[in-house]
Parts: C-alpha cells; sequence; structure tokens
C-alpha cells in the first residue's frame, strides 16, 4: 500500500471513528441514566471507603495521613475500568438489535469500530475523573505534587478504561448477548481488588500479599496514587505505564480477534 493510500486508509478510518464516537456520546446525552452509574460509583467509593475506614491511617507505615488521598485514586481507576467495560455492554445491545450488523456492512475499516467508541470512553474517563477529584478536594483530598501528580492520575485512568474497553468489547464480540456482561464485571473486580486496592503492600501478609504482588493493578494503582502520597518518582511511575500499555495491547488484540469472529 502505498503513501497516499495508506493516508486515505487512516483518513477514512478517523472519519468513521468520529462518526462513532459522536453516535456514542450523543446517547450519553440522550440516556444519562447509562452514564450516571459511572459517574455516581466512584464518588460513592472515595467517601464511603475514605469514611468507613479512616482510622487505617494510623497503621505504622501507611503513606499518607488522609485516608482519601488513598482511596479517590482507587475510586477513579473503578470507575474508569467500568466505563470502559461499558462498552462492551452497548456493543451487545447493538449486536441483539441488529444495528451491529449494518454497522459491519459499512465501506469502512473494521478498526473503526473499536476506535470510536474508545474515543466516547476515553471523553466520559475524563469528565468522570475531573467531577470525583473536586468533590474529593471538597473532602479533605490535598496533592503533593501539583500538576505531575494530576497527570499520572488522569494517565492511569484513561489507560484503564482502555484495557476495561478492550476486554469488554472481545466478551461482547464473542458471547454476543448478556452472558459476557458477568464475566466482565467479576474480572474487573477479583483483578482490582486483589491488588493493593485496600492496603498498601508492606501492611499485607499470607497469600493476598504475594497475589497482589504480582497483579498488575497494583501498578496501575501505585501510578493513580503517585500525586496524592508524596513525590512522583520514576520509580513509582515505570511499573504502571508498563502494565497500562502491555494491557492495553493485548486486549484491544482481543477485541479486534474478537469482531473478526463475527464474520466466522
Amino acid at each position: 500500500m502505498n503513501t497516499a493510500s495508506t493516508s486515505e486508509f487512516a483518513g477514512t478510518t478517523m472519519r468513521s471513528a468520529s462518526a462513532l464516537s459522536t453516535r456514542a456520546l450523543r446517547n450519553t446525552r440522550r440516556l444519562p441514566s447509562t452514564f450516571l452509574p459511572t459517574l455516581a460509583m466512584p464518588i460513592f467509593q472515595s467517601i464511603a471507603f475514605a469514611g468507613t475506614f479512616f482510622a487505617i491511617t494510623k497503621v505504622p507505615g501507611f503513606p499518607t495521613d488522609r485516608s482519601i488521598n488513598w482511596y479517590m485514586p482507587l475510586a477513579v481507576c473503578m470507575g474508569s475500568a467500568f466505563g470502559g467495560v461499558g462498552l462492551g455492554f452497548s456493543a451487545i445491545k447493538d449486536i441483539e438489535n441488529g444495528f451491529f450488523d449494518r454497522l459491519r456492512m459499512a465501506p469502512t475499516p473494521r478498526r473503526s469500530l473499536i476506535i470510536g467508541p474508545l474515543i466516547s470512553c476515553w471523553v466520559r474517563t475524563l469528565v468522570v475523573v475531573t467531577i470525583v477529584l473536586l468533590v474529593s478536594f471538597g473532602f479533605g483530598a490535598r496533592l503533593t505534587s501539583g500538576f505531575v501528580g494530576l497527570a499520572t492520575l488522569y494517565i492511569a485512568a484513561l489507560g484503564l478504561s482502555t484495557v476495561a474497553a478492550g476486554w469488554g468489547l472481545g466478551i461482547a464480540y464473542r458471547f454476543r448477548d448478556m452472558r459476557g456482561a458477568a464475566i466482565m464485571q467479576l474480572t474487573l473486580f477479583l483483578t482490582m481488588f486483589l491488588s493493593s486496592a485496600q492496603t498498601p503492600l508492606n501492611i499485607m501478609t499470607g497469600w493476598l500479599h504475594t497475589v497482589a504482588r504480582y497483579n498488575p493493578a497494583t501498578n496501575i494503582l501505585r501510578l493513580s496514587r503517585q500525586g496524592f502520597l508524596g513525590d512522583v518518582t520514576w520509580d513509582g511511575v515505570w511499573g504502571g505505564l508498563v502494565a497500562l500499555v502491555g494491557l492495553s495491547v493485548l486486549t484491544l488484540w482481543f477485541a479486534r480477534r474478537g469482531l473478526d469472529s463475527l464474520d466466522r
């Protein structure tokens, strides 16, 4: 494929993806009930966990004296992940009502069927993270690393939404009905809570410490919390970045293979 053809193909892909992302965002505006739970859950988790487990900051070795600084990034990551998985629910709905067959018959690159919804997911994630941050600041959350600390939280949230979106779409394309919804949610909960979600690694014991140590979600959570637990350091960042890039590649490949399987 020559340069002109490649450029035209890329342009067609992005135009199609833009149309699909616009449709998804328009549906969010028309049916806010599909978006509000994604926003309400991290706000509730931030406040509820920080209030219920406020005494955890008294444990020797705990990295902050503000419980919300520990639990708010977890809530943001959970909300971002569920926002990504929500693409799987939307895809299942389109498959069941026949609209997805029309999309597959359209003369557009197949990759746009994944890129378009993913762009809308990123937009919703940015909105969720920003609102949760504002609410959390009102409940006592404080940055310790300024703009860089905010950047690490947004990077973790956007990366995790990408991973979850690839996973959700891949499951949706294979099951093609709501049987896949339980798998999407269960695997997400297990992955997130079998990590350093509730407590730091250094105060864990037993089998949970072993599992959390090798769980990539631990590195992602460490990345998201950097700006709220002290100075942002490369040692605290690189593991999360590697986990996000690696998991994003794997899950998006999983989604693409699932999309191709619809033709068989």
